[in-house]
């Protein structure tokens, strides 16, 4: 824990804070980046490949990005994400990297410290966030690999820390500290353009460090509770549009004892990714004990010599990248799997259609076995049966999975172990109603697909609720190279609040 958080976490009576940030992952760091007064600049002798945005760079020469119209800057642009103020933000940080080049950012970085804003940010691991989990996020997305779903997150299930992202190595890193040139200086190289997931673990801990941001971060924190009422009257008589919130939870130290906290702040940012709670199929038998929602169990298991070659075929649910990660795994061990998933293998929504081939061979591999090895097909690959178009109706005590094919016929296949990896569901039974009300569709469960919270585009503001704001995956942004987007319509907005408060 850091210094501000031994003095400061407990004492609830204190000056509120302007903001406290709910996740220490890339949209974390990088907001608390921009708020500890690291302000970007255009370049005075920079010009832009996409003449509009050059237009309207140059009409405000000197002023800081985050001072100008970010709607009016991002109008026009397009890109792999629906977030105009990510899209914009990253063709200032890579310009031409749609179209395979490496040109330098047109921004540079002054820090300014006046302009800083008092802020925390909790988290239950180190900075990060689930990089450095058990279950780190999916190696593609906002979090590690960079997958679909917003295309630069990480997987939300377990990995080991040699497997590499999803994303472009370069398409992983924070502002103004490449990942390349980092990992020029620790020695290492990016694999094909990816980096591992152990190394970009690294990297945003280091990120931490090198930019001073320590004193703001609290490792180890995990809240309970985040309330908010109705809004202050201000010292005029006036009442302050902005509610009070109070944040509340606790600390895990060293010796595994708990010490409670509060903290009060005028805003609140969610940035906890989507990883916390792995979706389930809602099935008869799903809580049996040899069926799991996490990669790690099966290379626990295989670790332990529960699973073998010997072994019955292991289950593996699902036809994502984690499903694809568990078939890999699987097949390095020459562990027998049976890959069911309700789709047709030719379906032009699943992930492995929208991956290249060149950078990807592993998971275009994955994806011809599971074309071409039917379960009711001769197979040219020993070990292995897929089973498109299948729906699976239940789990049997005596390790047996019972399916219902496309014609309607069921089927029955007896396994060692099952691994349901169909995606994960944010949580956050912190908030009032578990954050439900504040999704898109307040009646369907938030998903960062299909169902995020819902923000105004240019602030990341919740349109429900005044000084609450959503990043990240919880946004629907799901790369870390777009999650940096929402950290510059956070921090703008924030600023803009602190310059409109009567002296």
């Amino acid at each position: 824990m850091s210094n501000w958080g031994k003095d400061h976490l407990g004492t609830s009576s204190s000056e509120p804070l302007t903001a406290v940030i709910i996740g220490n992952g890339p949209s974390g760091i990088c907001l608390s980046y921009l708020l500890s007064g690291y302000t970007p600049y255009v370049k005075p002798d920079a010009v832009h490949p996409h003449p509009l945005l050059q237009r309207k760079l140059a009409e405000a020469p000197g002023v800081s990005i985050l001072d100008q119209d970010l709607n009016y800057l991002s109008e026009g642009l397009e890109g792999r994400c629906q977030s105009p103020v990510a899209l914009l933000f990253d063709a200032l940080l890579r310009p031409d990297t749609d179209f395979g080049g490496d040109m330098e950012s047109v921004l540079t970085w002054k820090h300014q410290k006046e302009r800083a804003i008092p802020h925390v940010v909790l988290g239950r691991n180190l900075p990060g966030g689930a990089w450095h989990a058990s279950t780190p996020p999916s190696l593609e997305s906002g979090g590690g690999r960079q997958r679909p779903g917003p295309k630069d997150s990480s997987r939300t299930q377990s990995i080991e820390g040699s497997m590499v992202t999803l994303s472009r190595g370069q398409w992983m890193g924070l502002p103004d500290l490449p990942v390349k040139d980092w990992m020029c200086r620790k020695r290492r190289g990016l694999r094909n353009s990816r980096a591992t997931a152990g190394d970009i673990a690294h990297y945003y801990r280091d990120y931490v460090i090198k930019k001073g941001l320590g004193p703001n971060f609290v490792s180890g924190a995990v809240v309970t509770a985040v309330e908010w009422g109705i809004p202050e009257p201000s010292g005029s008589g006036a009442q302050d549009p902005s509610p009070l919130f109070h944040v509340s939870g606790f600390l895990t130290a060293e010796d595994r004892s708990q010490q409670p906290f509060s903290l009060c702040a005028r805003n609140v940012v969610l940035a906890t990714g989507t990883s916390d709670s792995p979706a389930r199929l809602g099935l008869p038998g799903e809580a049996l004990p040899f069926i799991h929602h996490e990669l790690s169990a099966l290379e626990v298991a295989t670790r332990a010599g529960l699973v073998t070659p010997a072994s019955d075929p292991v289950l593996i649910v699902g036809a994502g990248l984690s499903a694809a990660d568990a078939v890999l795994y699987a097949r390095h061990y020459n562990i027998p799997v049976i890959h069911a998933f309700r789709r047709p293998v030719d379906d032009p929504g699943l992930v492995f259609n929208q991956l290249p081939k060149m950078l990807y061979p592993e998971y275009h591999k994955v994806h011809q076995m599971m074309r071409e090895q039917s379960i009711l097909s001769p197979s040219p690959y020993e070990g292995y049966r897929s089973l498109p178009e299948h729906q699976l109706l239940l789990f049997k005590e005596d390790r047996q999975a019972v399916f219902r094919d496309p014609k309607g016929l069921q089927k029955v296949f007896g396994v060692s172990l099952v691994l349901v990896l169909i995606g994960s569901h944010p949580n956050l039974s912190f908030l009032p109603g578990a954050g439900t009300d504040l999704a898109v569709d307040p009646d369907q469960p938030l998903s960062a697909k299909r169902n995020p919270i819902d923000v105004d585009p240019f602030t990341y503001q919740s349109t429900q609720q005044e000084g609450l704001y959503a990043m990240g995956p919880l946004a629907g942004d799901n790369f870390v190279r777009f999650v940096q987007g929402g950290a510059l319509a956070v921090a703008s907005s924030l600023m803009r609040k602190e310059a409109s408060k009567p002296p």
